[in-house]
């Protein structure tokens, strides 16, 4: 026969498959027969060329409990053939005396046993099962204390054979791995400090306990949360809707304070907002004497909540214009060591009046911008640099004569170097450039950057308190024309301040059906919607932890332009807890969350998602 005994050649040729399988049948009664050479006697339902304890239909042998050996002989595998079984490069592994594995042909092994077992059957007599039992006692007690791996000639793999004593080398790398590490619990989120217009909670828990509260519980929730005091809840809750104070503190996390107060007009937000103000009565349009009056108290409301952000009793306050938006930070919130500020989106008029009234101010986005491309390529910045002093050199140069610089020799020779327009006689045609025309040029970086997230500005120290001044002395902080005309910017604050009106965020509960897959889930949803402030957001989320049993996902819309108020802008930093905020009127952990430098960049948190107690999210 061409091929190797106990394979399949073809899936064509079943008649030599049936007469392998009787061979090892003949085979296999030859070496679990009685010692005295007499076969068992077969059970009944067995036919007579099947050996006792072997199964009718498979072509492995059954073993006793008595003489069994080792481990059971497999089925053989019907799909395997020489083809997809055998390969070369497949060896026997074989441990000798001292330790060390030899390797040797598979395939050669095999056929060398068999010539073996012909030839000894050929000069003893006995058969060659027999033979090749005997043996595979000596080998057996030869390599006793020891582990092989040997060739199945049923199913073509190696399989692994092990005695008690297991060697610390030969272990599978499974057993030698180390235990799986659980992923990491994430208790919190990153601090967020754009201004969010509307947040939609969504939990397989109901959500309804959030709304209709009671009018003990609205009342004791506004009176903890102009006294600064916070109730502890449990680490999970049963039943939300009968816990009282989860439904003051949800109450207490909704308050806010606004100035001015319009009860008709709705003052946020006011950047391209003329549609909430068109149709609305605006008495003070056109009354001089009325614009006056409100900017007086809206320039003391102002007063009064930089000397509470000063002696940090208020955490932060943000100041919304029809052109811009104002984030003031007390010391100690993201990681800076002073009073810091944020203005996005500013203009290049902006900018000038700013650097006219003394007060310094970075680029964040821009200086890091050109600190990225220092690292990447220096050459190209010092190129740079090289032509700005050329241009601004040239400017120089076109100047009148009776400025400084030295303008009239320039002029003669810029004369000269446009002489062959006269010979052509087309010199009335084309304008040389003015002074103006290269200063806009020269300045056109600057002007692309208005009213794009780059634009924002970083004021910190003791020039905050002469930007305060700037905004109160500012004229073209009030519109002039437009549905805004002559309102004050909105104040927003997490505390109380002087002339401001208590106000809270509008919750409202919804259960709906979403489709999952082919089947429907019930899914409950709670939407606030108004000036969400950070800590509002913070203290929210932290009342829907034990609330929704650590399920929840959250969807934010962020109010576009204070999304940039996440970029980094301190250069020093402080260490946690250094700084004394616990007056401010906020929950320690939303303090905690605050103070820490925000990672999102310009970049503002779109989702949040809890499973299990564990905090991931989006921006």
């Amino acid at each position: 026969m061409s091929q190797q005994a106990g394979y399949s050649p073809s899936f064509k040729r079943p008649a030599e498959i049936m007469r392998m399988r009787r061979k090892r049948a003949r085979s296999e009664a030859g070496v679990f027969s009685s010692p005295s050479g007499q076969s068992s006697t077969a059970s009944p339902g067995q036919s007579d060329s099947s050996p006792a304890s072997v199964r009718p239909f498979s072509p492995g042998p059954l073993f006793n409990s008595q003489n069994r050996s080792g481990g059971g002989i497999k089925r053989r595998n019907p799909f395997a053939n020489i083809e997809n079984t055998f390969s070369p490069k497949k060896k026997l592994l074989i441990y000798n005396d001292e330790g060390n594995a030899e390797a040797a042909d598979s395939l050669k092994m095999c056929r060398s046993t068999e010539k073996e077992g012909d030839d000894m059957s050929t000069k003893t007599g006995l058969p060659f099962s027999a033979r090749l039992n005997e043996v595979e006692k000596q080998e057996h007690q030869h390599m006793s204390s020891k582990k092989c791996l040997t060739f199945s000639e049923d199913d073509s793999l190696f399989e692994e054979e092990e005695d008690d004593v297991k060697s610390p080398l030969l272990k599978s790398p499974q057993a030698i791995a180390p235990a799986s590490i659980a992923p990491p619990v994430c208790t919190a989120y990153p601090a967020d400090w754009s201004l969010k217009t509307r947040v939609l909670f969504t939990s397989p828990l109901s959500l309804s306990w959030a709304e209709h509260p009671k009018a003990q519980e609205e009342a004791l929730g506004l009176s903890q949360h102009c006294r600064a005091q916070f109730s502890t809840l449990p680490h999970s809750l049963q039943d939300p809707k009968s816990c009282s104070e989860l439904r003051c503190a949800f109450q207490q996390s909704l308050a806010y304070w606004q100035h001015p107060s319009l009860p008709w007009i709705s003052l946020f937000p006011r950047i391209n907002a003329e549609r909430s103000f068109t149709g609305k009565s605006s008495p003070w349009a056109q009354d001089t004497a009325l614009q006056q009056s409100l900017m007086r108290e809206w320039s003391v409301s102002l007063s009064s909540l930089y000397s509470l952000l000063k002696a940090r009793l208020c955490p932060y306050f943000y100041l919304c214009s029809y052109q811009f938006t104002v984030l003031f930070r007390a010391t100690g919130l993201g990681g800076s060591s002073s009073i810091s500020a944020l203005i996005s989106p500013t203009t290049r008029g902006l900018r000038e009046a700013m650097k006219a009234e003394g007060i310094e101010f970075s680029l964040p986005l821009v200086e890091e911008r050109r600190k990225s491309r220092e690292q990447q390529n220096p050459s190209v910045d010092q190129g740079e640099e090289e032509e700005q002093k050329e241009k601004a050199q040239e400017c120089c140069e076109l100047k009148e004569d009776d400025e400084d610089c030295q303008a009239g020799d320039e002029g003669e020779d810029e004369d000269g170097d446009f002489s062959w327009l006269k010979e052509m006689g087309i010199q009335d045609k084309i304008k040389k450039p003015d002074s103006i025309s290269i200063q806009l040029r020269k300045e056109g970086h600057t002007v692309a950057l208005d009213h794009k997230p780059e634009s924002v500005l970083c004021v910190e120290g003791s020039h905050t308190f002469t930007l305060i001044n700037f905004l109160i002395n500012c004229k073209s902080l009030v519109a002039s024309a437009g549905s805004q005309a002559g309102l004050p910017p909105t104040l927003l604050a997490p505390v109380a301040f002087r002339g401001a009106t208590m106000h809270t965020l509008k919750a409202r509960s919804v259960n709906v059906k979403s489709q999952i897959g082919s089947t429907y889930q019930n899914i409950s949803s709670l939407e606030i919607t108004g000036p969400i402030l950070p800590s509002s957001l913070h203290t929210v989320t932290t009342l829907l932890r034990p609330a929704q049993k650590g399920n929840f996902s959250a969807t934010l819309y962020t109010h576009a332009p204070t999304a940039v108020m996440n970029t980094h802008t301190t250069k020093e930093q402080v260490t946690d807890g250094s700084v004394d905020l616990s007056g401010c009127g906020l929950h320690p952990a939303s303090i905690q969350q605050l103070q820490q430098p925000s990672n999102l960049g310009k970049t503002a948190l779109t989702h949040i998602n809890m499973n299990n107690y564990s905090y991931t999210w989006r921006s």
